[in-house]
């Protein structure tokens, strides 16, 4: 059997699970079916005119003729010959929400040099994808980079991986993100809490996020010092202190609460499987 081509109306429309195509406008496939009807039923009734049978068994004759050609020739062969234009509408808005811009979050490891971001944002650009936001972490080895991205729809995450490993990044990570990434700090102090629930481990880089700062280790928060306000300490039992600095920017009080309470969060979430094993 000869594959259907993958830019037919069949292959874009068919449902995956019972191969069907969906249910044409009814006024386009009227029209298709008297296109293909009209000229064979003209034939046919040229034919039984001319001859010398009873008025009443060419009126039974040209019925049945009709009928069997609506239900074996007319139908299936509109389907069939006319089936781009029968879908024309349904291919129009799959392909236009094919091409609609889909927002992603990747995140992946750079080398702490120059040109390291640029040649990330060179290869985004070639799958045209904007980036909307972008949160820099250092981490051992590098730099931890997270961007919210917006893509075409045609863009797939296999896509964007490639274009951030080509680009030099390692441990790359893309998932689908809706418009929260880019909302208030209220509402991203929320999602990120739904993050922190899924994986209390991601409290640091949550917390960085949230406020746009840098996680100081051990070493650099008995060391660096700051100016009043732009230093933010949690601790967490579980964790020991995280430090975060925002050079500049004094933190505010809002800020700190929501921080605290993240990481609340995380200690709840981290502690909750030991406590409810029974003893």
């Amino acid at each position: 059997m000869t594959p259907r081509a993958q830019n037919s109306p069949a292959a874009e429309l068919s449902c995956e699970v019972c191969g069907l195509m969906p249910e044409p406008p009814k006024t386009r496939l009227t029209l298709a079916n008297v296109a293909v009807m009209l000229p064979i039923e003209l034939l046919v009734h040229a034919l039984v005119v001319d001859t010398q049978l009873p008025y009443v068994a060419k009126v039974l004759v040209l019925a049945v003729t009709a009928t069997v050609l609506v239900i074996w020739v007319a139908e299936p062969s509109a389907a069939r010959i006319l089936r781009g234009w029968l879908h024309a509408p349904a291919l129009r808005h799959r392909r236009k929400l094919g091409t609609a811009p889909a927002l992603w979050r990747a995140r992946t490891v750079l080398c702490d040099e120059p040109g390291s971001l640029q040649k990330v944002t060179k290869a985004l650009a070639r799958l045209d994808t904007n980036i909307l936001s972008i949160h820099v972490h250092p981490v051992p080895g590098g730099v931890l980079d997270e961007f919210v991205l917006s893509a075409p729809g045609s863009v797939s995450e296999r896509e964007l991986l490639e274009a951030l490993h080509e680009s030099g990044g390692t441990r790359a990570h893309v998932w689908p993100t809706t418009a929260l990434a880019m909302a208030d700090g209220q509402t991203r102090a929320l999602s990120l809490a739904a993050r922190i629930a899924d994986a209390p481990e991601e409290l640091p880089l949550a917390v960085a996020e949230l406020l746009r700062a840098r996680i100081l280790s051990p070493a650099e928060a008995a060391l660096e010092k700051h100016d009043a306000g732009t230093r933010l300490k949690i601790p967490t039992a579980w964790h020991g202190p995280i430090t975060f600095v925002r050079p500049g920017e004094p933190f505010t009080p809002a800020e700190s609460a929501r921080a605290h309470r993240l990481a609340e969060l995380a200690e709840i979430l981290a502690h909750r499987p030991a406590a409810s094993r029974p003893s």
